[in-house]
C-alpha cells in the first residue's frame, strides 16, 4: 500500500516546524490569558494557515542554500518559555519569590508533582527551539526579521522588564522611601498579666473564599470560628509578601521580603541567616520570656524556615524530618510533609507540654492542606467529605476550614485557650487552583482573625496588608508600642492609617520595586565586612623596606 503524496508531503521538516511553533504559540497564548484550552487548536489552525499562504520554509529558489548560523533568538525564546511555565504553575510570577528561593535553599521541597510537568516542558521547549532554528534556517524572510524578532522578545519578557525596571530605579531614585517609613520595634509597656500567643498559618486560605456565591460553603467553618472574634476583612497582598516565607516574614517582622540578592556573600550557597537585621515577633517576646515553639508539617529545611525560627528567638522548631518519627504510621504523609489532622495533634501536645510550665508561651503552626494546586485533605477529611477527586481545591479548602475549627474546639475543651489569643491568618493569597479564573472575579484578600481575651467580637473592614499583622499581634496581647506601629506596620486596632490607606497599594508596590535601603536593613551583616588594616602588620611590613634593613636598633627620640 502506497502513501500519497499529499500525505508525505506533511511529513516535510517544513509543516514539523509549522506544527511544533504552531501548537507552542496556541498553549502560550491559553497560558497566559483566560482563554479556554481548546483556544489552542485555534491559534494553532491560524498560524497554520498563515504559513501556507506566505510559503514560510518552502523553498522558492532551488540553489538557495540554506544558513548554517544559529538565531539570535533562540535565548528569548527559552526565557519566555520559563515564564510561561511559572506562570502556569503559579498562577502570578514573583521574583522576588524565584531569587529568594534560589538563595535559600529549595532542598525537601514537596513539588514532586510538577516534575513531570518540568520534563514535559523541557522537551517541548526542545522542539519548539530545533523548529525555530529550521524554520529560520530555510526561510529568508524569517532569517532576516529574526534579530528584530529576538529584540522585541527580550523587551516584552516580564522576567527581564522586572529585572531591568530594577536597575533603572537605582539610578533615578534613592532607594530609601520604604526605609524611611520603617519603625523599629519597641515594647514600651508590658501588661501584668501575659497572655500566651497561637498563630495559625493556613496555606493559602485566602478570605476570599469567604464569598459563598462563587466558591459555595468551602469557608464556612473558618466563617463560624470568625464569629467569636475580630474578623478583618481589606488585608491585601503587597509584592514580596506572596509566598509561604514572604507572608510569614511580613506578618512577624512587619516587612515584606525583599530577596538578599547581591547582598549575600557567597551567592551559590544556601543562607545562613534570613533577616538578620531586623527584630520580629519571636525577638520580642523570647526578650519578655516567653517560650516559643513552632511546627510545619513540611521540612524546615525548605526556604530557610527553620534558620528563621531558631535565629529569632523560638526555642523548639519542629517539621517533617523531627515529627514523621513520632507518627504511628511514618508513610502516612505526603510529598511535602504530614497532613493536617496530624500537625494538629503535634501542636496540641506541645501546647499541653508548655502549659504545664509557668510563664507565658507561644505556638506558631503552618498547615498544608490548600497548597496549590489541589491540595492534600487529610484522610479525616475523605472520611467526613467523601471522595477527592485530585483536582478541586474547593474540597481541601473546606478540608483546612474544618481542620482548624476543630483543633480550635479541642484546645478550648482542655483550657488551653483561657489566656491564649489566638491568630488565624492565610500565609499569602493561593497561587494557581481549579477555581483560579473564580478568584479572579474580585478584589482578592487575606483571611486575618482575632480571638481570645479582650479582643472584641465583629468585623473590620481596613485597607491593610501582612506588615500591619504583626503590630496588631503585639497589641492584641496587651504591650504598648510606638505610635501603634512595628516595621512598616500599624495595628489594626488603633485608628492609625496604614501605609494602603496613606499611599494605595500601587504607590507602594511601584516603591517597593525602586527599594533598596529596606532590602539592606533586611540583611545587614549578612555579608562580611571589610577588616581594619593589622597596625602591626603594617609596621612588619617597614622594617623588611630594604633600607631599614640594617640590623641596627632604631635611635630613641630625644
Amino acid at each position: 500500500m502506497t502513501i500519497p503524496a499529499k500525505f508525505l508531503a506533511l511529513a516535510h521538516p517544513r509543516w514539523i516546524s509549522l506544527l511544533i511553533i504552531g501548537f507552542c504559540l496556541g498553549y502560550a497564548v491559553t497560558a497566559l490569558t483566560r482563554l479556554p484550552k481548546w483556544s489552542l487548536l485555534l491559534v494553532m489552525a491560524a498560524w497554520l494557515a498563515l504559513g501556507a499562504w506566505r510559503h514560510w520554509g518552502a523553498p522558492r529558489r532551488a540553489h538557495a542554500a540554506p544558513s548554517r548560523g544559529w538565531p539570535w533568538s533562540l535565548l528569548p525564546i527559552a526565557l519566555w518559555g520559563l515564564y510561561i511555565y511559572l506562570s502556569d504553575s503559579f498562577g502570578i510570577v514573583d521574583l522576588g519569590a524565584v531569587f529568594f528561593h534560589l538563595q535559600a535553599g529549595m532542598t525537601d521541597h514537596g513539588g514532586v508533582s510538577r516534575i513531570g510537568a518540568a520534563i514535559g516542558y523541557t522537551l517541548t521547549m526542545a522542539a519548539l527551539l530545533a523548529a525555530i532554528t529550521w524554520l529560520i534556517r530555510h526561510d529568508r524572510p524569517w532569517r532576516r526579521a529574526e534579530p528584530f524578532l529576538a529584540l522585541v522578545l527580550l523587551a516584552s519578557n516580564p522576567l527581564l522588564y522586572g529585572v531591568t525596571q530594577r536597575g533603572a530605579a537605582i539610578v533615578t531614585d534613592d532607594g530609601a522611601w520604604l526605609d524611611r517609613q520603617y519603625v523599629q520595634p519597641v515594647i514600651l509597656d508590658v501588661p501584668e498579666q501575659r497572655p500566651n500567643l497561637l498563630l495559625m498559618y493556613l496555606e493559602s486560605i485566602e478570605r476570599t473564599y469567604a464569598d459563598r456565591e462563587r466558591f459555595g460553603d468551602a469557608y464556612a467553618d473558618l466563617d463560624a470560628v470568625g464569629e467569636h472574634g475580630l474578623v478583618y476583612e481589606g488585608v491585601y497582598q503587597l509584592d514580596n509578601t506572596g509566598w509561604t516565607m514572604a507572608g510569614m516574614i511580613a506578618s512577624q517582622c512587619g516587612s515584606p521580603l525583599m530577596p538578599a540578592g547581591l547582598l549575600h556573600d557567597r551567592q551559590f550557597s544556601p543562607l545562613e541567616q534570613v533577616v538578620p537585621g531586623v527584630d520580629c515577633l519571636g525577638d520580642l517576646l523570647s526578650e519578655q520570656g516567653y517560650r516559643l515553639s513552632y511546627l510545619g508539617g513540611a521540612s524546615t529545611a525548605f526556604a530557610g524556615k527553620g534558620i528563621f525560627y531558631k535565629e529569632h528567638g523560638f526555642d523548639t522548631v519542629l517539621g517533617r524530618e523531627d515529627l514523621q518519627p513520632r507518627l504511628e504510621d511514618p508513610n502516612y504523609v505526603n510529598n511535602w510533609g504530614l497532613y493536617d489532622d496530624s500537625l494538629y495533634d503535634f501542636t496540641l501536645e506541645e501546647m499541653r507540654r508548655l502549659n504545664r510550665e509557668p510563664g507565658p508561651w507561644g505556638v506558631v503552626n503552618l498547615t498544608i492542606a490548600g497548597h496549590a494546586p489541589r491540595g492534600y485533605p487529610a484522610q479525616s477529611c475523605i472520611e467526613r467529605q467523601g471522595e477527592f477527586d485530585g483536582v478541586d481545591i474547593l474540597y481541601s479548602v473546606e478540608c483546612s476550614a474544618w481542620l482548624a475549627r476543630d483543633f480550635l474546639e479541642r484546645a478550648d475543651a482542655e483550657g488551653l485557650l483561657d489566656n491564649t489569643v489566638v491568630i488565624v491568618a492565610s500565609d499569602h493569597l493561593t497561587m494557581r487552583v481549579s477555581v483560579w479564573e473564580q478568584l479572579l472575579m474580585g478584589e482578592r484578600d487575606n483571611t486575618f482573625m482575632l480571638l481570645g481575651p479582650d479582643i472584641p467580637v465583629g468585623r473590620q473592614s481596613r485597607e491593610a496588608s501582612m506588615v500591619d499583622v504583626f503590630p496588631t499581634i503585639l497589641e492584641a496581647l496587651g504591650f504598648t508600642i510606638d505610635w501603634h506601629r512595628a516595621g512598616l506596620g500599624v495595628s489594626l486596632l488603633s485608628e492609625e492609617p496604614t501605609l494602603i490607606e496613606e499611599y494605595g497599594k500601587t504607590q507602594i508596590n511601584a516603591r517597593m520595586r525602586e527599594e533598596s535601603a529596606l532590602q539592606e536593613r533586611l540583611w545587614q551583616g549578612l555579608a562580611p565586612q571589610p577588616q581594619p588594616p593589622n597596625e602591626e602588620q603594617e609596621q612588619e611590613q617597614v622594617l623588611e623596606a630594604p633600607k631599614d634593613a640594617t640590623g641596627e636598633k632604631p635611635a630613641s627620640v630625644q
